[in-house]
């Protein structure tokens, strides 16, 4: 689904997406207007997680399902030289879209093909994880959770934006992977 985003921005989706979407979750308008507007435009987050991730200038940033590259590009600006902005992602078009993306950009991303579940980083290497509206998509948070503590560094923290339901789904909306998304 995220994919159909990205390729048909202009698309007709069950939930917000691209730049008014981005808008929505108090994404300052300058990032926006700084940003490639290919990685704006294939946006379909939930949230900003960069409001409390509080990303310093040499970190270690990791984007889980780093779909088009937005979090992970305005990461790796926020990080700067010195730092490390690494998003990983387990779909190679959506890999490849945010690599054009970033290189548009001008900064330096890690791309990295791999699962939230299975995260491609050794132990104790990252200072903060974001991710936006991809944990609720996996049906093994916990191992996501552990995988999260495992990478990140003594002291390390996580931001995320994701879609919680206080209730019992309809079964319909279970059958419906389309469904689980945003």
């Amino acid at each position: 689904m995220y994919q159909e985003v990205a390729e048909n921005p202009e698309g007709d989706f069950h939930f917000y997406h691209g730049r008014a979407a981005a808008a929505r979750f108090d994404y300052p308008l300058e990032w926006l207007d700084s940003a490639p507007r290919g990685a704006v435009e294939s946006f379909g987050g939930v949230g900003n997680p960069h409001l409390r991730a509080a990303l310093a200038p040499g970190e270690t940033v990791v984007d889980l399902g780093s779909g088009a590259g937005l979090d992970a590009i305005l990461a790796a600006r926020q990080v700067g030289e010195s730092g490390r902005s690494i998003g990983v992602e387990m779909n190679p078009v959506m890999r490849e879209k945010a690599e054009s993306n970033a290189a548009e950009a001008g900064v330096r991303v890690e791309w990295l093909q791999g699962t939230m579940e299975a995260i491609p980083l050794p132990d104790a290497s990252a200072d903060v994880i974001i991710s936006n509206g991809v944990i609720n998509l996996s049906f093994r948070k916990r191992r996501v959770t552990e995988e999260m503590f495992r990478v990140l560094k003594p002291g390390g923290r996580v931001s995320f934006t994701d879609i919680v339901s206080a209730k019992q789904l309809s079964q319909s909306i279970v059958n419906d992977p389309k469904l689980w998304a945003s």
